[in-house]
Parts: C-alpha cells; structure tokens; sequence
C-alpha cells in the first residue's frame, strides 16, 4: 500500500510511519519545513514539503495520487493560538480531504480528539476549547463525505508511555484515560490494513486498555 501521511513530522505521525514502512508500506509524510525530512527519512518514510495552510487542493492533490489511504494527523501544536487551531485543526483537514477526493483516494483516516464531540465546558482554556472546536468542526466536514471511507480516532490524554499494544476502542464511549502515543500508531496501522475495513464509516475512542490492538480493531467487523 502506498500511505500519505499529512503531519508527517508529528509525534505520533513518525510512529505511524516506523510502523507502515517496517511492515513493507509505501509511505510519505507531508512536513512543512525542508529541515524536518531527516526524521521522516530515519523513520523509512518520503518527505514531501508542502505546507498545508497555503497550499491549493490541487497541489496537495499531486502528492496523493496513486495512493491506497491517506491520513491526517497533522495539527497545530503546542504554543499555537486561536487562530491556527481554525488554520490548522479544521483548515488543513478539510483541505487534505478536498484533496484526497480529488485524486481519488478513498480511505481516509484522521487523529482528532476526545471532547471533539462537545461544546467545552465553562472555564475551559481559550486555545484549548479552540482546538476542540476546529476538531468537532473537521470531523463534521469530513463524515459528511459519501466520497471518502472515513474513520475518525478520538484518543484520550497522549502519553509518551511505552506502547503497551492493548487498547480500549469503541465506536461508543470508552471514558476519560490515557493512551500511548505508541498504542495511537499501532491502533492507525490496524485500521489501514486492507483486510481490516469494518471501522470505515465509525468515529472511534481509544484509551489503554486490556483488549491487543489487533483483537480491538477486528472486534470491529462484528
């Protein structure tokens, strides 16, 4: 399979590529900077530079062509303010979708959040309910896509934890917790598998658990 990663420099973005690239996947990651691509290519990934808050859909497009998925696991980052969390979170998600329908990529992956689904409570942080905003925002857009087969995963707290390869993942509620950034990666690569495709069409919550990634995300199907 050929896998284009937008974010391709994040955290669990590079996990995501050590993973598909060890398992014999073609997979390019999406960066910003040109001084970003070493990591991309330790990580056995190609970097393409192309920055998503000014690219057009048809340059990102290019990029995607003759891909088997594409995913979006790019994000604004720590430090960032309100409006990059718009640009970014919901700009760039929406823009990386347009662009995968127009190369004709179906499968189509995003790394959202928990608490996407909500309206912040009171008091929260201004950037951060910002952030939880611009994520409900994108996941709206996109699961309104007849042309693309979606799933959206929604963690819990991100962990830089070893990754302990047991999950909770539901289509339903799975409660407040942490997850790994490590389990994150694996859970994505569960989900690209091709014969792995009973999550398309499912908003998903992950936090660890007790359930192996493999049995959590064939569970799935069922």
């Amino acid at each position: 399979m050929r896998i284009v990663i937008a974010g391709g420099h994040g955290q669990i973005a590079l996990r995501l590529e050590r993973l598909l690239a060890a398992r014999g996947d073609e997979v390019a990651g999406v960066i910003r900077r040109p001084e970003q691509a070493g990591d991309l290519l330790a990580a056995g990934a190609e970097p393409v530079v192309c920055d998503l808050e000014s690219a057009s859909v048809g340059d990102i497009a290019r990029h995607l062509e003759g891909a088997d998925a594409a995913v979006f696991a790019a994000g604004a980052g720590p430090g960032s303010g309100v409006e990059r969390k718009e640009t970014v979170d919901r700009g760039a998600a929406v823009l990386f979708a347009d662009a995968a329908e127009a190369a004709g990529v179906r499968r189509f992956l995003v790394v959202s959040s928990m608490g996407a689904d909500r309206e912040p409570p009171e008091g929260t942080d201004p950037v951060f309910a910002a952030y939880l905003r611009a994520k409900g925002a994108a996941d709206d857009d996109i699961r309104a896509r007849p042309g693309l087969d979606w799933t959206i995963l929604r963690p819990g707290a991100l962990t830089d934890e070893p990754g302990k390869g047991r999950v909770t993942l539901s289509a339903g509620s799975t409660g407040r917790g942490e997850v790994s950034r490590d389990d994150v990666a694996a859970v994505l690569a569960a989900l690209l598998d091709e014969d792995e495709r009973g999550a398309v069409g499912l908003t998903l919550e992950l936090i660890g658990g007790d359930t192996p990634v493999a049995e959590a995300v064939a569970a799935l199907s069922r």
